[in-house]
């Protein structure tokens, strides 16, 4: 079975084309991690913004269970 890389994918690997330390492998990760966490957050908070949920909206969801009932 053949997977084609999409366009992040084939950039990582020219930029792995050399020997990277643990350590900087490391670090790559953890920045690309924070990358993903702050475009998670920005998203989320674009459709607080859209939807107009409040502060107590998101509390009132964190003590909520969402699960349907069979």
């Amino acid at each position: 079975m053949e997977t084609a890389l999409n366009n992040a994918q084939l950039e990582i690997l020219k930029l792995f084309a050399s020997e990277q330390s643990e350590e900087d492998l490391r670090e790559i990760k953890s920045l690309l991690v924070t990358y993903l966490a702050d475009k998670v957050t920005r998203e989320a908070d674009k459709a607080f913004d859209t939807k107009g949920y409040t502060t107590e909206v998101f509390e009132k969801w964190k003590v909520e269970h969402f699960r349907k009932t069979a």
